[in-house]
């Protein structure tokens, strides 16, 4: 491919993805017209039409769909070869694409990310705070180096895990909640009672699923958000019980003794079988893997 081929790609695999020229313009800090003449380019090259658009909107033709991973191969494979040509030199510099999920940016992070920042001040870290289940989806189509997440239970082959650390899930309660006062409760008792988890999506509620299928019970789910810390709110004014971290225990929640086997989620990193780590990333991910070898 030229250059001009590879700029072509870019702006079809940008247009591609948001469905939209002025939002792929914005994307690659370039103006709605040159991305239309890039396109044209493109189609002009291939001798084939890549999009329909009708009124506002933008959709692949078949030659489009089939160009799109095609195009996001040959873009990822040139930023893999530029990378491993940078490390090549040794040193610890560059941008550094990361995300976290908000539980562990807020409880994990923070003092890996210090003391990385100490040891390589050159790096620039991009580090974006989204759901497990977005970060996991940003690694495996090459828009992230690195994901630090609550890992999934049957990751994708391209996917390459590592567990940093093991969250143990306890039962909880507010202290003025029914159960409270219960020295043991059992799965099929907590069915009676609301319950506050995470959305169906998420690698969290699979875990906490998969163990009441176990037991045939189905779960009563009264409220469901994505951020841990909010659930935790929602139970301690008594609005249902919930599986939440050990290190979100407080003096307003009661944690259950239940009969039935404990849930635990490994949270780590995550990284593309087939990238090329930068050195940045290299260096990260042994912090961590220093951290899951420290005592808890």
């Amino acid at each position: 491919m030229t250059a001009m081929d590879t700029h072509t790609l870019q702006a079809f695999v940008a247009v591609a993805e948001s469905s939209s020229f002025s939002r792929a313009a914005s994307q690659l800090f370039l103006t709605q017209s040159a991305i239309s003449k890039r396109i044209a380019q493109l189609e002009e090259q291939l001798d084939s039409k890549l999009f329909d658009r009708i009124g506002r909107q933008i959709n692949l033709t078949e030659a489009g769909k089939a160009l799109l991973p095609r195009a996001n191969q040959i873009l990822l494979q040139l930023d893999d070869a530029k990378r491993a040509i940078s490390n090549l030199s040794g040193e610890v510099t560059g941008t550094l694409s990361l995300a976290a999920s908000h539980h562990i940016s807020l409880h994990r992070l923070p003092p890996v990310l210090r003391a990385f920042n100490q040891h390589y001040p050159k790096v620039k870290l991009d580090l974006r705070f989204e759901e497990s289940e977005v970060a996991y989806e940003g690694v495996l189509k090459g828009d992230l180096e690195l994901a630090l997440i609550t890992l999934a239970p049957s990751p994708d082959k391209n996917i390459e895990s590592e567990t940093v650390w093991k969250d143990r899930l306890c039962y909880m309660v507010a202290r003025t909640h029914p159960l409270a006062a219960r020295e043991r409760v059992s799965l099929a008792e907590l069915t009676d009672y609301h319950a506050i988890l995470p959305d169906q999506n998420t690698f969290t509620r699979q875990l906490v699923q998969a163990l009441f299928a176990r037991h045939r019970l189905n779960l009563n789910v009264s409220m469901s958000t994505n951020y841990l810390d909010t659930i935790r709110m929602m139970v301690s004014i008594g609005l249902g019980w919930s599986l939440l971290p050990a290190n979100l225990i407080g003096n307003d929640l009661q944690v259950l003794q239940v009969e039935e086997e404990s849930v635990e989620r490994e949270l780590g990193i995550i990284y593309h079988r087939d990238r090329t780590l930068s050195n940045a990333a290299r260096h990260l991910v042994e912090m961590l893997r220093q951290q899951s070898e420290a005592p808890v």
